[in-house]
C-alpha cells in the first residue's frame, strides 16, 4: 500500500466493497478508491447497477440477498462497505435470502420494508451489514471533492427573485424529509409546485415541465429545484446528488437553477455540470445551513 493510502485518514483495515445502485457514481468511487492504493470489490445490484464495470473485481448480488452477500464478505476479507448509486426498487418478499445472524432482525427488516421510508430502510440496510463486522462509510469519506462547496458553483448565480424560491423550497425539502418521503423540491414564484416522492428528481422535474406545457405553471416565472439531507438521513447513504442530468432536466422544466446544501450533497461530474449549467443559463448553488441547525 502506498504512503499516500496510507495518510488519507481512512480505516484500513480489511478489504473495502462498494455496493453499486445505478448511476456513475459508484465507478467514481471505485476508481477513487484504487487511486487512493485500495483494490476495492463491486457489489453489483441485480437489476439495478449499470454495466460499468470492466477492470474491476466484481459479483452480482440480488437487492434483498443478505446470506449471498455476508458469503461474499467472507470469501473477499471485506470489513469497509460503502453504498452508492440508486436502487430502483426494494426486493419482493421471495427474494429475500437470510443466514443466522439476520435471522433474529428478519422481522424488523420485514416490517421496515414495507412500511419504513427510504432513510429507515437504509438505516436497517447498514444495521445488518454492520451485523456481519464490517464498518459502512460514506460516500463523501471516499470522496470529499464531489461534496457541494458553498455559493455558486458555475458563473450564473441567483437573483433576488430566485433566492426567494430557494427559501420557500428549501423550507419545503426540509419538511418533506422530516416525513422520510424525499429529498427535494421545486418552488416557482414562491409557490411549492412540486415535490419529490419515490419516484426521484428526474421524474418530478418531468412532471414540471409538463405543469408548463399545459399552462399549470407561469411560463414568466421560472422557479428553483432545492434538494437537502432529510433532518434524520445517516450521512453514509443516499446523499442528494446531482449531475449533468438534473441541469437538463431543469433546463426542460424552465427552472432559473438548482440549490443543495454545502458539505452535505454530491455533485458528479462536476466540470461537465457546470458547463452545462453555464450553457443553458442556470445557477448551481451550495447553501450553507449550518445557522439552521
Amino acid at each position: 500500500m502506498t504512503a499516500a493510502a496510507q495518510s488519507d485518514g481512512l480505516p484500513r483495515t480489511g478489504r473495502l466493497a462498494i455496493i453499486a445502485g445505478s448511476g456513475k457514481l459508484p465507478l467514481f468511487l471505485a476508481e477513487a478508491a484504487r487511486a487512493a492504493g485500495e483494490d476495492p470489490f463491486v457489489l453489483r445490484l441485480k437489476n439495478e447497477a449499470d454495466d460499468i464495470w470492466q477492470g474491476f473485481e466484481n459479483a452480482v448480488i440480488g437487492v434483498g440477498d443478505m446470506a449471498g452477500l455476508s458469503a461474499l464478505f467472507r470469501q473477499h476479507d471485506i470489513r469497509r462497505v460503502v453504498m452508492s448509486g440508486a436502487v430502483k426498487r426494494r426486493p419482493a418478499f421471495g427474494e429475500i435470502r437470510v443466514n443466522l445472524k439476520f435471522l433474529l432482525k428478519l422481522p424488523m427488516a420485514l416490517k421496515t420494508l414495507m412500511a419504513g421510508g427510504d432513510d429507515a430502510v437504509l438505516r436497517m440496510v447498514i444495521a445488518l451489514i454492520e451485523a456481519q463486522g464490517c464498518e459502512v462509510l460514506g460516500a463523501h469519506e471516499i470522496l470529499p471533492g464531489l461534496l457541494a462547496t458553498v455559493g455558486p458553483l458555475g458563473a450564473v448565480s441567483p437573483d433576488g427573485d430566485d433566492e426567494r424560491d430557494i427559501e420557500k423550497a428549501a423550507e419545503a425539502a426540509e419538511a418533506l424529509g422530516r416525513l422520510d418521503v424525499g429529498q427535494g423540491a421545486v418552488a416557482v414564484g414562491g409557490r411549492i409546485v412540486a415535490l419529490e416522492g419515490v419516484e426521484g428528481t428526474d421524474a418530478m422535474l418531468a412532471r414540471v415541465e409538463g405543469l408548463r406545457a399545459e399552462g399549470r405553471i407561469s411560463r414568466r416565472r421560472r422557479g428553483v429545484l432545492v434538494k437537502l439531507c432529510k433532518p434524520q438521513q445517516d450521512l453514509r447513504a443516499d446523499l442528494p446528488t446531482i449531475g449533468v442530468s438534473t441541469v437538463e432536466n431543469a433546463k426542460a422544466a424552465g427552472l432559473a437553477g438548482i440549490a443543495v446544501e454545502a458539505g452535505r450533497a454530491l455533485v458528479v461530474e462536476r466540470e461537465a455540470m457546470i458547463a452545462a449549467a453555464n450553457a443553458a443559463g442556470l445557477f448551481v448553488v451550495g447553501l450553507d445551513r449550518s445557522r439552521k441547525e
